[in-house]
């Protein structure tokens, strides 16, 4: 028989011997192994911890514990921490009794509930959607076990959570998809505002930075902007916990000067063993003093001290940070609702994440929902990594002709990359044409009819698909990559959605779209050849079967 209760000073040994051989030996937090370590966080008051017991057996075969630190101390979030299960006792259905327990302990202490799920494999995941987890969060890379994985973020509401929340966040388009998808899933409701207008804070400024000391705290306390009012930034500590309880929990500052004057700082927390940082709090006197204290923290965690992951819990009604941290190439990872307590009610936060290191983030075992975040949180980190040739295109390829550099950048934004091999097609005749492609590297040739015959190539900097994109119908071409090719792809919906919110940019892409086509319908010959032909059954071509017929 399986018995959940409350871990005891002698369950200790045998919590270990789980974490033992469910982590293994090269493990590289080894607090986890140590029994002293273990002792106190059965005693603390941080945390609530959970054993299984088999009691024909008398023996320890599973832990889990509730982290109420995972917050700030007024934010009533806590994080399910760690569930293992010792091997021989998997697929008992002792993970599900953990996880019943704690909902049961913890239902009048949080108002909200987090899951970080390995996705390796699909457990953690599984059991929290069935107890009413939602999934809000995909956590590309972030902890270091044997290598770097990735981690699912999943939360659950209880009380007035969802009662307190401030209602119309104000959210960056690029956080647009994230947000819709965490906010259709009930009992949420979406009802964010997205923010094309807000512009990010500014450089400029004579600064130089430090570390702060304790004879620089009274002087940061004084500051008021950026702490109390309209905090933009959230995290497990603030300023006003005091600076020795700062240094024991290893946060650390970053302070502006400017002249002898402190003008500003950046509180963080630093893991060297996961080469993770945190950003909790930032203070500043002035809007160029923002900018300049994420840029230069962000350049000496990449330069100086070996960081491969940067997060930042960012408010979701604030547009101008959401921005200027985009602009720092840090991307939405998460959409939480309800995650922090500020004064008299809950606010949504968006969390944000630098990568120093891309890397392939290997085999994952995703959950339907997870997967579907994961899908949105993924494509934004490609979007990352080809926007210099994106920028590229915008000033070489037609499509983007007439548009400025904002305008441009938000169309490459919404663009997919895929990767497609010597020999492939890209597309055949009678495939949906759904989407528009630009090649960013490599050729193409068009064929058309039975016999296969080549009619036209597609190079680097050129597209595909107009007339297919424009009037909904099949590919009557097959487009085959001439070498291994990279290209970038527009969907339908997605152009859809943009130019929804932006009809300044849908109308200079349907423009250059009708330019373009006209421009190689008439180097094709075919209004030449018939100049009868109506438009309307011109548009039945596809405009690969008429690309640079000579």
């Amino acid at each position: 028989m399986i018995r959940i209760r409350e871990a005891r000073e002698e369950d200790v040994g045998q919590i270990r011997e789980i974490f033992l051989a469910v982590y293994g030996t090269d493990y590289p937090h080894r607090e986890l192994y140590d029994e002293l370590w273990l002792k106190r966080s059965v005693f603390t008051d941080d945390a609530l911890i959970l054993v299984a017991e088999d009691t024909d057996a008398g023996r320890v075969v599973g832990t889990a514990s509730v982290l109420f630190d995972f917050g700030a101390h007024s934010d009533l979030v806590g994080e399910f921490g760690r569930l293992a299960v010792h091997p021989e006792y998997r697929r008992m259905q002792v993970g599900k009794l953990l996880m019943d327990k704690r909902l049961e302990a913890i239902k009048n202490r949080l108002h909200v509930g987090l899951v970080v799920a390995r996705t390796v494999h699909p457990y953690a995941q599984r059991i929290s959607l069935a107890q009413g987890f939602i999934a809000t969060g995909f956590l590309p890379l972030k902890h270091f076990f044997r290598h770097r994985e990735s981690f699912a973020l999943l939360a659950r509401y209880f009380g007035d959570a969802l009662a307190l929340r401030r209602n119309n966040p104000r959210i960056i388009p690029e956080a647009y998809a994230l947000a819709n998808l965490v906010m259709s899933q009930p009992p949420l409701t979406p009802d964010f505002i997205v923010d094309e207008d807000s512009a990010s804070y500014p450089s400029g400024g004579d600064y130089r930075l430090e570390q702060l000391q304790a004879e620089g705290y009274p002087a940061l306390l004084r500051i008021e902007r950026g702490r109390v009012r309209n905090r933009e930034i959230f995290g497990p500590m603030r300023l006003d916990y005091g600076f020795f309880k700062l240094q024991a929990r290893q946060t650390r500052y970053f302070l502006a000067r400017s002249g002898d004057h402190i003008v500003g700082a950046v509180g963080y927390t630093m893991d060297p063993v996961e080469h993770i940082v945190r950003v909790f709090e930032l203070i500043a006197l002035a809007d160029d003093v923002v900018r300049f204290l994420l840029v230069e923290l962000e350049r000496k965690c990449r330069e100086e001290m070996g960081i491969e992951y940067i997060e930042i819990d960012v408010s979701a009604y604030a547009p101008r940070m959401q921005r200027t941290l985009l602009e720092l190439n840090f991307l939405p990872v998460a959409y939480v609702p309800a995650m922090v307590f500020y004064h008299v009610e809950r606010l949504d936060i968006v969390k944000m994440v630098r990568l120093n290191k891309l890397q392939e983030l290997g085999p994952l075992g995703l959950t339907e929902p997870v997967q579907a975040v994961a899908d949105v949180v993924m494509r934004g980190f490609s979007t990352c990594v080809i926007a210099p040739r994106m920028a590229q295109a915008i000033k070489e390829v037609p499509l983007f002709r007439g548009m400025n550099t904002e305008q441009a950048t938000r169309l490459a934004g919404v663009c997919t990359v895929r990767s497609i091999g010597a020999g492939d097609r890209l597309f055949s005749g009678h495939d949906p044409g759904d989407r528009l492609y630009l090649m960013l590297q490599g050729q193409v040739t068009i064929s058309s009819g039975a016999s296969s015959r080549v009619i036209g190539t597609v190079h680097t900097g050129e597209t595909c698909g107009e007339v297919s994109l424009l009037s909904a119908r099949q590919h009557s071409a097959t487009a085959t990559a001439v070498n291994d090719i990279e290209v970038a792809e527009l969907l339908r919906h997605d152009l859809e959605d943009l130019i929804r919110r932006r009809p300044d940019i849908g109308v200079i892409i349907y423009r250059n779209l009708a330019v373009g086509l006209g421009e190689k319908l008439l180097r094709s010959g075919v209004w030449s050849q018939d100049p009868e032909r109506s438009e309307a059954d011109s548009l039945t071509l596809t405009s690969e079967s008429a690309l640079h017929r000579t």
